[in-house]
């Protein structure tokens, strides 16, 4: 069995009488695509948020590659290989998409943003970054501003931006919201093409996505997991069809 890369123990986070997470423990494995599912209201971005350092929980701990981060702040997880997918700020909508993910790589290798005008001409950075840009289906349109983007190539470049960071665990939060067929199509494909590559922690509410997509999935109702299992296991959970899934599924 692979390592476990990701440990959640009894986490929780309440806001006033309001418990979003409630006692969740959970298991990642290395190169696993782990879907987390669940209705409107059941603590996604809650638990999202305290995975990636941007919420402290009440209780529990995380624990990554076996070390206890559950205090660490988002930027000093992110140093050690956990990303979120909009953790970088956003996309800057004034620069190329190459000059996006040039500066997610310039962030990681800790350069200085002050001298980004010559850092264009710094193949250290450029080349990287149309590399990965090339991963994820853009090189086409590299020297395209951002906001000329569509919506689905800008989730693309989210995504670029995010693997320029170098991370282990990547946390991606709906990457296919918000899309038409083709483009939900290409993004189903782009994070295919990293599984085992990458660790996953997936939220999503496109079901066709989860399903192609996961390795496990769990499932999470009112702040608390109810279920955890492959992608068949959790389609013939009773209990979950009864909370979530319904029976169109």
């Amino acid at each position: 069995m692979a390592e476990t890369v990701l440990e959640v123990r009894g986490l929780a986070k309440s806001f006033g009488a309001l418990r979003a997470t409630d006692g969740i423990d959970l298991d990642v494995r290395d190169g696993e695509t782990h879907a987390v599912i669940g209705p409107n209201g059941a603590g996604k971005t809650t638990f999202i948020k305290q995975l990636s350092g941007e919420l402290h929980p009440d209780a529990g701990q995380v624990r990554f590659a076996g070390e206890d981060i559950t205090a660490l702040p988002a930027h000093r997880r992110s140093r050690k290989g956990l990303a979120r997918s909009f953790q970088i700020t956003s996309i800057y909508r004034d620069f190329s998409a190459l000059d996006n993910v040039a500066l997610a790589v310039q962030a990681h290798a800790g350069h200085s943003f002050r001298f980004w005008r010559p850092a264009r001409d710094d193949g250290s950075l450029t080349e990287p970054a149309a590399q990965i840009l090339q991963r994820v289906g853009l090189h086409q349109r590299k020297n395209i501003l951002a906001a000329n983007l569509s919506h689905g190539e800008q989730r693309q470049l989210e995504i670029a931006m995010v693997l320029a960071t170098r991370p282990r665990l990547m946390l991606l939060d709906e990457p296919v919201a918000g899309m038409g067929s083709d483009e939900s199509q290409r993004m189903i494909g782009l994070l295919a093409g990293l599984k085992g590559e990458k660790t996953v922690v997936l939220v999503e509410h496109d079901m066709d996505a989860v399903f192609s997509l996961a390795d496990r999935i769990s499932v999470l109702v009112y702040g608390r997991i109810i279920a955890t299992g492959t992608p068949a296991e959790i389609r013939a959970n009773a209990e979950v069809r009864a909370a979530y899934l319904g029976e169109d599924l």
